[in-house]
């Protein structure tokens, strides 16, 4: 999230080379074709004679990202425990079009203490995948989830409505018009190698000009408490080493999406992009699924008492 550099198209996996093909040519009866021309691909690896390329995956597709699309169907929720009438907003952070309006997101906004740029472009992997994409993968992954839940589910933008932003005034305005029960605005930080790990993000307490957190303050930090343990139990990740002193937890006043909120919300930062360990898991498709799975459980478990 702190990271406002331009966003980098993800690179493309290269190839492996097919390994030389044995052609056998059976023997020809006199008037008739009789034998066939055989291939044998030697595979790679334990090579299966398939045909199917096998060889070593080439180390940078580490950090290219899966499974985008894929995003599972979970199992039906007993009528008894359903959220139906609960409303969620989810803030998929930054947009993937930020990039190409650069005048329209550093236009600045009022957040109550400050002014402050309407977005940003956000960070991304060393190899390219950016903040953008991973924010809206893991919003659709845990809409999904949320819906089957019963809740009602509502994004602040999906990736190509708006173009860009909406601003970060915008964003909290989504939430409090749909008196959302939840709200959480989805991130990956941008931080240098080594720093790593994940930690939620609580309003502090604010009271300046449009901004008054102080009714808030209470249920957001139980809805972070909430989304920090269940998001370590579901991903095996650690809190941040960096922030938060070890508890997964940060308190902050200049984030306009919390200052300008007046229904329960926090941000997630899900891990560290710039750190090669970090971002391994980020680039996962596998791993993006446990991330909803971990917010999603944080979130039923907040609002349902």
């Amino acid at each position: 999230m702190s990271y406002t550099g331009p966003e980098f198209d993800p690179p493309q996996q290269r190839r492996s080379r097919r390994a030389p093909l044995t052609v056998g040519l059976a023997a020809l009866v006199p008037g008739a074709l009789l034998g066939w021309a055989v291939y044998e691909a030697v595979g790679g690896p334990g090579g299966s004679g398939s045909g199917q390329a096998n060889a070593a995956t080439p180390r940078s597709a580490s950090l290219t990202p899966t499974d985008d699309a894929k995003v599972p169907t979970p199992s039906a929720v007993p009528s008894g425990l359903s959220l139906k009438g609960k409303v969620v907003v989810i803030d998929p952070g930054h947009n993937p079009g930020n990039f190409q309006h650069p005048s329209e997101i550093n236009q600045k906004v009022n957040i109550g203490t400050n002014w402050k740029e309407c977005d940003t472009t956000g960070t991304s992997t060393n190899a390219g995948y950016s903040e953008a994409r991973f924010t809206l993968d893991v919003a659709h992954r845990l809409r999904v989830l949320l819906e089957k839940q019963g809740a009602t589910v509502k994004l602040t933008h999906d990736g190509d409505q708006p173009a860009w932003g909406p601003c970060v005034n915008r964003r909290a305005e989504i939430g409090n018009a749909a008196h959302a029960d939840a709200a959480i605005s989805i991130h990956a930080d941008g931080a240098p190698e080594g720093d790593r790990g994940f930690h939620v993000i609580l309003p502090a307490s604010v009271h300046s000009g449009a901004a008054d957190t102080r009714p808030i303050l209470a249920s957001s930090r139980t809805l972070g408490e909430r989304v920090e343990s269940d998001f370590a139990k579901v991903t095996g990740s650690a809190p941040s080493n960096y922030v938060g002193n070890g508890t997964g937890l940060d308190v902050r006043k200049d984030l306009g999406g919390l200052n300008l909120s007046t229904v329960p919300k926090v941000f997630i930062e899900c891990g560290n992009m710039r750190d090669s360990k970090d971002a391994a898991l980020l680039t996962s498709g596998s791993w993006r699924q446990k991330a909803a799975q971990g917010i999603s459980e944080g979130i039923v478990s907040f609002l349902r008492g």
